[in-house]
């Protein structure tokens, strides 16, 4: 693997007819890293992790995803990445064990490790009291932790997760934010798009920030503050032009 690279892109390119999504993205991430893509709605982040994970290909450009070219190893990189996306699909007349066997069966888990793996993710997330309850009984957060749960069960080499902590309450969201941390000091690569800039600034150790399908910047914490004041989220606003709101806002 290029430079102990999980991810890399080069000149990463989506266009919809005569609408360019994402232009000429190119991304470096190594093994281990938390990588946290921030930017407006409509940005491209989430056309962005389509690609990535192979549900769309690019109009043009290169992926290359633990050295598995995607051109070529589509279906090698499914099985070592997990995908949370920002709308996932659950079926809600499965048990919450049950949702969990099908996806070890689709990823061919061995059915000892699943019967060994399964409680543990279930009791990690809080959820081994609603195992056999059926999935259409659970609240949002509930769904959203079965979800993670779920991807890591056949021990990815690379999380791509769109919006992971949507619904949490705050409990549940530093559980899955210290479970990110230990992933990342295991060697698991964390991409993760999110509009929380408090994520980014704890707990990533490398930001991109994409604008009208651009990414405009992309480096550690410290080098997207370099020649710039202010906050994580003043230097994420004067980048993508939200900062005219905060101008608007004096006059309220």
């Amino acid at each position: 693997m290029e430079n102990n690279l999980s991810i890399k892109t080069e000149n990463l390119t989506k266009s919809f007819g005569g609408i360019t999504a994402v232009k000429n993205v190119n991304l470096e991430i190594k093994q281990g890293e938390i990588f946290a893509f921030l930017g407006p709605n409509g940005a491209g982040k989430t056309t962005t992790v389509k690609m990535l994970c192979g549900l769309i290909s690019p109009t043009s450009g290169k992926m290359v995803i633990c050295g598995n070219d995607a051109k070529d190893s589509q279906l090698e990189i499914k099985k070592i990445i997990g995908l949370v996306p920002d709308h996932p699909f659950i079926y809600p007349k499965l048990k919450g064990v049950e949702f969990m066997q099908l996806v070890g069966d689709v990823y061919k888990v061995d059915i000892q490790k699943q019967r060994e793996r399964i409680p543990e993710l279930l009791k990690m997330f809080g959820l081994d009291e609603a195992a056999q309850d059926l999935i259409e009984t659970y609240s949002l957060g509930m769904r959203q932790k079965l979800i993670i749960a779920s991807v890591l069960l056949h021990n990815p080499k690379v999380l791509i997760l769109d919006e992971p902590l949507v619904g949490l309450d705050p409990k549940s969201a530093r559980l899955v934010k210290d479970i990110f941390l230990g992933l990342s000091q295991k060697g698991v690569t964390v991409f993760m798009c999110t509009h929380i800039l408090e994520i980014a600034e704890k707990l990533a150790t490398k930001i991109g920030i994409i604008h009208k399908g651009e990414l405009i910047a992309v480096g550690t914490k410290e080098e997207i503050r370099s020649n710039k004041t202010g906050t994580l989220e003043d230097i994420y606003l004067e980048l993508t032009g939200g900062i005219e709101y905060m101008e608007i806002l004096k006059y309220l």
